[in-house]
């Protein structure tokens, strides 16, 4: 069983992670992005049309989706995957905000009675942070490992996010047991696939780079195939994440999907402390004691 109060915590931080990228998500035009009327170091009102009226404290899709996880497996013991989608099915055929590709295909698919798991086959990385609430209902390693697949899955059945996704939990495994992230990432590299492999040799070969450049150069679209190695510099460059999270916002597109993988190793080494008490100020709690 894993430390339920840390595992609160991994889901604390990215669910601010989440919020603080509310404002400049998915705005890609550079000169729109260096001339946001925003406080970097707070949090703001969504600018872009897709999140239209969100107002500072609340979250992406990506960040309420994140939530449902949390309060299914609060209300479970187990992560019964169909018992799981019918649930997550209830919430967003109500949801009022963005409805992204991946989400629009796994609801048809499911309104159209097609065997569990029936997700789309979207390689968009997002999935990926919001997978630390299955701590919680997860007894051991290989148990997490397994419900992160079928997790992935529900939503995204594409071969190289479930592969990435495996790639950060066996990381984020490592970390909470106090082994060097850094150590971890290029050895696990070597457990998994030459793709996977090479994005984080990419994303490694960039650390000494100027981050809004080097996100821009990936790619700073949703697609695992730019936001991976965008996601390895991040947590190769810095060792503050105020600072991390302030210039991956800044370098826009889907910089909450990174920002939420990343809050998870930050949180899962140094604990809530490193998050800024203002940032803190989200439209939900969670109760870590």
């Amino acid at each position: 069983m894993f430390d339920k109060r840390k595992a609160k915590e991994l889901v604390l931080g990215a669910l601010i992670a989440d919020s603080y990228c509310l404002a400049s998500h998915w705005i890609y035009d550079e000169k729109e992005l260096k001339n946001l009327q925003i406080n970097w170091e707070d949090l703001n009102n969504a600018c872009s049309i897709w999140h239209k009226g969100k107002k500072a404290g609340e979250f992406t899709h990506y960040g309420d989706q994140l939530y449902f996880l949390y309060e299914f497996v609060s209300e479970n013991e187990d992560f019964d995957l169909e018992k799981y989608v019918h649930f997550w099915k209830e919430k967003m055929e109500i949801y009022d905000g963005y409805i992204d590709g991946a989400t629009r295909v796994t609801l048809e698919n499911l309104n159209a009675n097609k065997p569990i798991p029936c997700g789309s086959q979207s390689s968009d990385i997002s999935v990926i942070g919001r997978i630390a609430p299955l701590l919680l209902i997860s007894k051991t390693k290989n148990q997490f490992l397994q419900n992160v697949e079928k997790y992935v899955k529900a939503t995204h059945d594409s071969p190289i996010v479930v592969e990435g996704a495996k790639f950060f939990a066996k990381v984020l495994l490592d970390v909470l047991e106090d082994i060097e992230m850094m150590e971890s990432i290029k050895e696990r590299k070597d457990e998994f696939s030459s793709t996977i492999q090479k994005y984080v040799k990419d994303g490694l070969a960039t650390i000494d780079e100027e981050s809004f450049d080097v996100i821009r150069k990936f790619g700073p679209a949703c697609g695992i195939d730019e936001a991976f190695s965008g996601v390895i510099h991040l947590l190769g460059k810095y060792t503050n994440f105020k600072e991390a999270l302030i210039k991956n916002a800044q370098a826009g597109g889907d910089n909450s999907a990174r920002a939420m993988i990343l809050s998870m190793f930050f949180i899962a080494r140094y604990g809530l402390k490193v998050i800024p008490k203002n940032l803190t100020k989200i439209k939900v709690q969670i109760d870590i004691s």
